[in-house]
């Protein structure tokens, strides 16, 4: 039977979502080592998204073909053998067709900047220091620039074997007791692309570019045009949506 996983992890010690051969520190690599266990056989798991190294997950959905049993006593079993920082929110029967990555509509990121840390101590590993004064105006003005459908390898550290033209729904800038929030929603996301759209927002918002700069660095199609790769920490897969 096909089950839908929704999961929450904290990414600090993992080098990503994706199994690795030269790791078993990975998120899928420590799911399928519990649910081969529970089968008695090598099981392969089906994340909605990769992310990197250091990445967090509030909603990361995956989908697992396993001997039909209940779905609590799946989510029990994996909770039960699982690192305390992977935890299964909740486990579903759902259809043979359902696949997590080819069925998603769109994925809501949420990156999170700590502009005053002293205010954070206890969400410290969650957050980026950023203790320069940044201008939200201009950054949310740049943003305008990138929502849409666009084609981002400009905002990509990886050549695409296909294509690279992804939609933004919505990039959400909120200002918040020491601490600016950007939300990121949108069909699809490229390799390192909202660490980078952020890196870039950043040097926006602290005068180092203008929000002009936007259209030119999109129609370059070259990373060197764009921001840095903003630091893992401060991102987090909120939602997938189907």
């Amino acid at each position: 039977m096909n089950y839908r996983l929704l999961i929450q992890y904290d990414g600090t010690r993992y080098y990503g979502w994706q199994r690795q051969n030269s790791t078993d520190a990975t998120i899928q690599g420590k799911i399928e080592v519990v649910l081969s266990r529970l089968e008695g056989r090598p099981v392969e798991i089906h994340g909605a998204g990769r992310t990197d190294a250091g990445v967090h997950a509030l909603g990361q959905v995956a989908n697992v073909h396993l001997t039909e049993r209940p779905a609590e006593e799946i989510r029990n079993y994996l909770n039960r053998y699982l690192p305390e920082d992977i935890g299964i929110i909740e486990v579903k029967q759902v259809s043979e067709r359902f696949h997590s990555r080819l069925n998603a509509s769109e994925k809501v990121y949420v990156y999170r900047l700590a502009t005053d840390p002293a205010l954070h101590v206890f969400e410290r590993k969650y957050m980026t220091p950023c203790e320069e004064s940044l201008d939200l105006g201009a950054m949310k003005e740049a943003a305008a620039y990138l929502v849409g459908e666009h084609d981002f390898q400009s905002f990509c550290t990886k050549k695409m074997k296909k294509s690279s033209v992804r939609k933004l729904e919505e990039i959400r800038l909120e200002q918040l007791l020491g601490e600016i929030r950007i939300t990121y929603r949108g069909n699809g996301f490229l390799y390192n692309m909202v660490r980078i759209l952020t890196g870039t927002l950043i040097e926006v918002g602290s005068s180092k570019r203008n929000p002009k700069d936007i259209p030119g660095i999109l129609e370059a199609k070259e990373r060197q045009k764009a921001g840095a790769t903003a630091p893992a920490q401060g991102l987090c897969l909120k939602e997938v949506r189907y």
